[in-house]
């Protein structure tokens, strides 16, 4: 009897335990559900809260870029008028200018016109034994970009006997390209169409000039030496050492050139430097002879580049950084240019600096290279004032 006693409390004993351990776990469970329904609602109202400011910063931004793109179009309204406005400035600093032209630096008797008559006469004949050409450039009458080729310097220019055009890509190698016209020369991709030219010496610089079908350039080794090659058969015609000590460059703004060839309505000349001035060779287009020689008196010191229209030397000055080129020194190799006549002429601004001026006698044209760009500018010319003057009475 005892030990069903016994029994059936110790079985009532562990079922209450039982119930105890349960009951513990189930109060353990609910304050953990209890504590992550408190995060959860915590995460929705911190949820919320960036939502809302998410959306206000969003507002922000948005209210932010409007006004600054509002602004930005003010801004950009702005600066087209003070480019329009820099423009018409820059127009009309050129009307004053071309009404008002400083002095010249110009190699001529400043009274020229008040000379005798006897004194004139004998300039024309001396300028007729040198040039039969009697025109002056007066102003650019329009430029014309027509694309963008090879390096920042370089040289481009035609041949003012036939149609062909050739390009020089870089200071110095030994590989031109012709091209059979300046249509073929647009339509080419680069030099693609181009006929490849390589000549035997290397070219230096890029004071290069094409007349007759012959290339006139200089090579740097130990003389300078001006070659002449024959475009048509290929072959080096001639060469001669250039008579100059001085390994400066002719002009400043462009060390690469140490001697420019030109060619212009009289044949050809070399401009080259002298000390701090450039100085002006006549020479044998056959032979490559040294048939005259003067000094400019025109400083290398800011010069460019340079070319020459019948007789006349135009020398164009620029700053570094580059602003707008110009021509501020001419000489005449008979000084049968007066000071009043001497042109001041500005060129549009445009990309950088001149590595090259050529000029086109037949077309009246130069054919410059600027920062990579291949630039037509079309010269107006004028008679020499001399040419105009009437007759002496007899």
């Amino acid at each position: 009897m005892k030990a069903t006693i016994f029994f059936i409390l110790l079985t009532v004993l562990a079922r209450s335990r039982g119930q105890y351990h349960y009951q513990g776990l189930m109060n353990y469970l609910e304050n953990r559900m209890l504590a992550m329904e408190e995060r959860i609602a915590l995460w929705h109202e911190q949820n919320n809260r960036y939502n809302s400011d998410l959306k206000e910063f969003r507002q922000q931004a948005a209210d932010l870029l409007e006004k600054l793109g509002k602004e930005h179009n003010k801004l950009r309204s702005d600066m087209e008028g003070a480019g329009a406005r820099v423009d018409r400035v820059e127009r009309e600093m050129d009307y004053i200018e071309t009404k008002n032209p400083p002095k010249p630096c110009v190699k001529a008797a400043e009274k020229m016109v008040e000379q005798d008559v006897v004194v004139r006469e004998r300039k024309k004949e001396e300028f007729f034994e040198l040039s039969v050409c009697v025109n002056i450039v007066s102003s650019l009458k329009a430029m014309k970009i027509l694309k963008r080729l090879g390096s920042p310097k370089g040289v481009w220019t035609k041949d003012a006997r036939s149609a062909k055009v050739y390009v020089f890509n870089g200071t110095s190698d030994n590989t031109l390209y012709e091209f059979n016209s300046m249509r073929e020369l647009l339509a080419s991709s680069g030099v693609s169409k181009g006929r490849q030219i390589t000549v035997p010496i290397a070219w230096n610089g890029t004071g290069h000039a094409v007349y007759d079908g012959f290339l006139y350039y200089v090579s740097e080794s130990s003389e300078l030496q001006v070659i002449k090659y024959d475009l048509k058969n290929g072959s080096v015609a001639d060469s001669a050492v250039f008579p100059m000590d001085d390994r400066s460059p002719v002009y400043q703004l462009n060390p690469e050139t140490l001697v420019d060839m030109v060619a212009d309505e009289d044949g050809l000349w070399a401009l080259y430097p002298a000390g701090d001035t450039i100085n002006l060779a006549k020479m044998d287009i056959d032979s490559l002879d040294i048939e005259l020689m003067w000094d400019t008196a025109c400083p290398r010191n800011n010069a460019e580049a340079a070319f020459i229209v019948c007789g006349t030397v135009y020398v164009v000055y620029n700053t570094k950084p580059p602003s707008r080129s110009r021509v501020q020194c001419v000489f005449d190799v008979n000084d049968m240019v007066s000071s009043g006549e001497a042109p001041l002429v500005y060129f549009p601004r445009r990309y950088g600096a001149h590595s090259s001026l050529k000029y086109n006698p037949e077309e009246r044209q130069l054919y410059a290279w600027d920062d990579g760009y291949q630039i037509l500018y079309k010269l107006a010319l004028k008679k020499k004032l001399w040419a105009i003057m009437p007759p002496p009475e007899e």
